[in-house]
């Protein structure tokens, strides 16, 4: 389960975010590509905007459920 005390700082403020736990695996990247991210020299991903709509929400709560370590976090 993603920590929010350990969220990566790239993460825009908002219902969902990465953690430090993120291995970089592009699940979410390519689930929800207009909400997640690459930090590229830090090799994870990160919330670059949150969900505008109820399209964007699901794949975000898509990309959450088949998070491989469990990285990504929603609150609220």
């Amino acid at each position: 389960m993603a920590d929010r005390e350990d969220k990566n700082i790239e993460n825009v403020p908002g219902k969902f975010y990465v953690d430090s736990q993120c291995i970089d695996c592009d699940l979410c990247r390519e689930t929800a590509p207009d909400n997640f991210t690459r930090a590229d020299d830090e090799g994870y991903s990160f919330v670059f905007k949150q969900p505008a709509n109820e399209e964007e929400e699901e794949l975000c709560r898509e990309a959450m459920e088949g998070c491989p370590v469990e990285a990504i976090g929603e609150d609220g």
